[in-house]
């Protein structure tokens, strides 16, 4: 994988154009664009045909989090979609990951059965959120009740939670990063957000580090907003991301 191909851009806007301004700027830099529940909100599912016509990829971010048989349904239209990944919620349990999971499974067979895109469909890749980057250890346990367990520990066990249930991956903070890889193996893909280079501050993120020690810790897929969006140059700020990426594999 190249370094460029590591990076994915928050498209974390409300407006079609910006977007597309923005898409149309980075898609020969970097992997593809995570289309939050901001922009898909605002627009509708027509962003990710768009995004690719341009020849982007797309994460669909949209978090899902309901009863089994909806967050089915939902990820039968995602995979219609042609989403490279998209996400789920770990808390909402191991019976609604498996049951996303048999829905992308079944669209897959029903599709080859039919002789559909000549029997080839590609499946998007299930991550599951674990622990948000914005949660630290206080609200964690004050908040969310979960006493006597550090942020790592919860990761963790939603991650094994998670790989059971059929997901491709998860998402996770760069501080849990190893702790995911020795329980989950290298296989299962881990895509962190909580990215912030070190020409550019931490906004309202808790648990970040820098692209390059990202990777280095062995994410395979990296999160980038506003130091790339908001950059008066996006190309460029993507290029010097990818640059530092590139810098640790010479």
């Amino acid at each position: 994988m190249q370094a460029k191909d590591r990076i994915i851009v928050a498209l974390d806007v409300d407006d079609a154009r910006e977007a597309m301004s923005l898409v149309g700027q980075l898609a020969a830099h970097v992997g593809a664009f995570k289309v939050g529940m901001q922009l898909y909100n605002s627009v509708g599912p027509d962003i990710v045909r768009r995004i690719h016509d341009l020849g982007g990829r797309v994460f669909a971010d949209l978090k899902l989090h309901d009863i089994p048989n909806t967050v089915a349904g939902a990820s039968r239209v995602i995979a219609e979609l042609g989403c490279f990944m998209y996400t789920v919620h770990a808390a909402g349990g191991s019976a609604m990951m498996q049951a996303a999971a048999d829905a992308i499974r079944d669209r897959q067979h029903e599709s080859s059965q039919s002789g559909a895109l000549g029997g080839r469909v590609q499946d998007p890749i299930m991550l599951a959120v674990t622990v948000l980057t914005s949660i630290d250890q206080h609200q964690l346990e004050q908040e969310l009740l979960i006493a006597g367990r550090s942020i790592q520990e919860v990761v963790v066990r939603l991650a094994k939670m998670a790989q059971t249930s059929g997901a491709g991956g998860v998402i996770c903070s760069p501080h849990e990063i190893a702790a995911v890889r020795a329980a989950c193996g290298p296989d299962f893909n881990v895509v962190t957000p909580g990215i912030r280079p070190i020409w550019h501050g931490s906004d309202d993120q808790k648990r970040i580090t820098t692209p390059a020690d990202a990777v280095k810790l062995g994410a395979d897929y990296i999160v980038i907003g506003r130091p790339i969006v908001r950059a008066p140059h996006p190309a460029s700020a993507a290029i010097r991301i990818a640059d530092e990426i590139q810098d640790i594999a010479d």
